[in-house]
């Protein structure tokens, strides 16, 4: 028989695994300050190169959507035949693997699509593919 009442322990919240998170964030962000400083601390004459590629990642593909009038927009621009060409072109000089995905409307004309597959020919794209969604409940 117990001679004291016990009492429930109170609920608390433990904030050490918090503190820590915290702890390890600033450290984290002082250190990466740190080495861009060092980046630039020093004077040093860099050595010159005569021809020079950017060192980035390969390029996204690039979306061609034929609409249901036949209008051809790319990167949210409406472009003529001649314009998408130029664009196709300079596309792939930039980058030989350059691939299109092209998006027709799907109940417009097949020409339109046709007249875009016609003008990566000309531009030398090889990497084309063509968008299209599963049909549902079939």
């Amino acid at each position: 028989m117990p001679l004291k009442p016990q009492t429930a322990e109170e609920p608390g919240l433990n904030l050490t695994p918090m503190i820590d998170i915290v702890f390890l964030l600033i450290i984290f962000f002082m250190v990466g300050a740190r080495f861009t400083e060092e980046d630039t601390e020093y004077e040093v004459e860099l050595p010159t190169v005569s021809e020079a590629q950017p060192l980035t990642s390969l390029p996204d593909e690039l979306v061609i959507n034929i609409m249901l009038d036949g209008k051809v927009i790319v990167k949210g621009k409406e472009l003529t035949m001649e314009e998408l060409e130029s664009i196709l072109v300079e596309a792939r000089k930039n980058y030989s693997e350059q691939s299109v995905l092209v998006r027709g409307a799907g109940e417009g004309t097949f020409q339109n699509v046709m007249s875009v597959l016609e003008i990566c020919n000309r531009a030398k794209i090889s990497n084309v593919s063509l968008a299209n969604r599963v049909a549902s409940g079939g």
